[in-house]
């Protein structure tokens, strides 16, 4: 059985923890920043777990996705 291939781009743009969750950064953090307050730019610096189906379509998509810091 031959392997699978990592979907490269999305093992950029997710990361794994240690015990197999899945992290993704927040949106909205790239422009327009002048009017949302610093509390909620802070916020979108935060990584969020990506649970269901989502999470599930990824596994299969990058099956040998590497943990990252």
């Amino acid at each position: 059985m031959p392997k699978l291939r990592t979907h490269r781009a999305s093992a950029k743009r997710f990361r794994m923890t240690k015990t197999g969750k899945i992290m993704r950064p927040h949106a909205q953090k790239s422009h327009l920043l002048g009017h949302k307050s610093p509390r909620r730019k802070r916020q979108y610096s935060k990584l969020l777990v990506l649970t269901g189906k989502d999470a599930r379509r990824l596994r299969r998509a990058a099956p040998y996705m590497k943990e990252r810091d």
